[in-house]
């Protein structure tokens, strides 16, 4: 059960960095808002890089690597796109849809089977990800998906939720082909090398914004450092889709957070959805 903590502390860790994010960053465009995180773990991150010695590697890490990077810019591009071209509310309902990608994609890359219980586990954990996240302008239950053939922020999203899936099961692969930490820690170090450039030499990145807030942006930095340790730590104890449906219990910790933090309404009817994460938590950690 030692991964179901862990898997949870990833889950906060998430959703104290989101709070973070929009409380002192919300000021900065999108994708500079994003890199916030990277920029900042980076610091918190190079001491346990350091620490960690080098495993021997086989030559196909350096393969998925090659592999797993241009999905993950992919990912965080659609991201971007997709909340700048719709409503938030008709988008990010489809993250919810990642571990049930994970359960096909999970077997393929794998090899991880997830047991009858387990499944309809992931599943309470979608539906209950995907209620969470309705609001008035969702325009009903079906609103978001409806909005699939009309809105292009939902299909990019619900692309988005596939990529993650993915990107999370090659995770997994190199990590078993390396070490847990050097690679949790490796790979965040080499996203955020790699895409600062990207995005400064595009014109999405100004470097005198980025650090203008240095203390709240080392806060949101630990937080995030502490998802990445736990979520390779936790990944590495249980199949990739019993993990990432934990750790949705971020949206969770968020509707707390929205409520006590910024006085957001909506909080009775997204208990519904809370409640119906939280029974399919149960069941996977009880019977999974």
């Amino acid at each position: 059960m030692l991964w179901f903590w862990l898997a949870l502390g990833s889950a906060l860790a998430v959703a104290t960095a989101d709070v973070l994010s929009k409380r002192y960053f919300a000021h900065l465009d999108p994708f500079e808002m994003g890199y916030v995180r990277l920029f900042y773990a980076a610091p918190w991150l190079i001491g346990p890089f350091l620490l960690t010695s080098t495993p021997e590697i086989a030559s196909s890490f350096w393969l998925i690597l090659a592999a797993a990077l241009p999905l993950e810019t992919a990912a965080l591009y659609f991201y971007m796109r997709a909340i700048r071209v719709s409503p938030l509310s008709l988008t990010i309902p489809f993250l919810a849809f990642t571990p049930v990608w994970l359960i096909l994609v999970g077997r393929l890359v794998l090899g991880e089977r997830p047991n009858f219980w387990g499944v309809w586990g992931i599943v309470l954990v979608t539906v209950g990800a995907y209620t969470l996240n309705l609001d008035a302008q969702s325009r009903g239950l079906l609103g978001p998906v409806k909005a699939v053939f009309k809105e292009p922020g939902s299909w990019m999203m619900l692309v988005v939720s596939a990529l993650y899936a993915v990107t999370a099961s090659l995770g997994k692969k190199m990590m078993l082909l390396s070490g847990i930490t050097f690679f949790g820690t490796f790979y965040f170090l080499l996203l955020a090398g790699l895409l600062g450039p990207l995005l400064w030499t595009t014109g999405k990145l100004k470097v005198h914004r980025l650090v203008s807030r240095p203390g709240w942006g080392l806060a949101v930095g630990l937080c995030t450092s502490a998802m990445v340790l736990t979520h390779v730590w936790s990944m590495s104890m249980a199949p990739a889709a019993y993990m990432i449906s934990v750790k949705r219990l971020s949206l969770v910790f968020a509707v707390f957070y929205g409520r006590l933090v910024f006085q957001e309404t909506g909080f009775t009817h997204r208990l519904v959805g809370a409640l119906l994460m939280f029974a399919g938590v149960v069941l996977i950690s009880w019977k999974g």
